[in-house]
């Protein structure tokens, strides 16, 4: 038996070098905001408070945040290829979002959503990673989102659309056995003339289910969201939407 002195490189998956700091995709030639934008790509929630107000000092709040939002980017892009999963993308999330709090505080006033989303975990169902990845990729869009959480009742779930009024609803399920909650809700939802997009996904749904019932469409992956958020925000309605997407 023998014993490691030095720790380093244990416990540190391959693509980390990348990941912070080794390699910078997103580049711009302000030094203050390159800083900004590199504290949220690295997910560096211990220091995006001094970098932020720090660049503050020079830079109107807007752009703040647009540096903010530009390295949400990048960690959304990583996301897509698969070099980044969960824990760097709620860190960052976590970044970007203590960030803009800063700047709103700078602005005295909260920054202009592009809409609002409901998300939830289906009713006896306690497998939120799902939810949690969708929340995360929701937020660095720009979107505001009211988080009900895990094993939600159906009642609790009508009950935030109407106090709501949502351009979206979200539900995940990993179990069979839960994911018939999302068709109690579109008919509670449809009988009483909400026809709100619902995007239902997790690992038990299938778009043979989702489609089945009014309101419903199927989300393949948790990347999707931001687009189907957009495409709800425009105006369009859940049969365009679910033609669009499991057309």
């Amino acid at each position: 038996m023998y014993f490691l002195d030095d720790y380093t490189g244990i416990f540190v998956r391959y693509d980390l070098k990348r990941e912070r700091g080794e390699a910078k995709a997103v580049t711009v030639e302000d030094e203050a905001l390159q800083q900004v934008i590199q504290c949220v790509v690295d997910g560096d929630t211990d220091n995006i408070g001094a970098v932020v107000r720090k660049a503050l000092e020079t830079k109107d709040p807007m752009e703040v945040i647009n540096a903010l939002v530009k390295g949400m980017n990048e960690v959304s892009r990583l996301w897509d290829e698969g070099v980044y999963y969960l824990p760097q993308a709620i860190l960052s999330s976590d970044a970007m979002l203590e960030g803009i709090e800063i700047c709103e505080e700078k602005m005295g006033k909260a920054m202009e959503k592009k809409g609002v989303i409901i998300t939830h975990t289906a009713e006896g169902d306690i497998h939120d990673l799902g939810q949690k990845i969708v929340n995360a990729l929701l937020r660095a869009n720009g979107y505001e989102v009211i988080d009900l959480g895990k094993d939600v009742p159906v009642d609790d779930v009508v009950a935030a659309v109407k106090q709501y009024k949502p351009a979206m609803l979200t539900g995940t399920a990993l179990m069979t056995t839960t994911m018939t909650a999302f068709e109690r809700i579109s008919k509670r939802l449809t009988r009483e003339g909400i026809n709100v997009p619902f995007v239902c996904g997790g690992g038990a749904v299938s778009e043979e289910y989702v489609t089945s019932f009014d309101l419903g469409i199927w989300g393949k992956d948790a990347s999707q969201a931001p687009l189907m958020a957009a495409d709800a925000v425009s105006g369009k309605d859940w049969r365009q939407m679910r033609e669009k997407w499991n057309g």
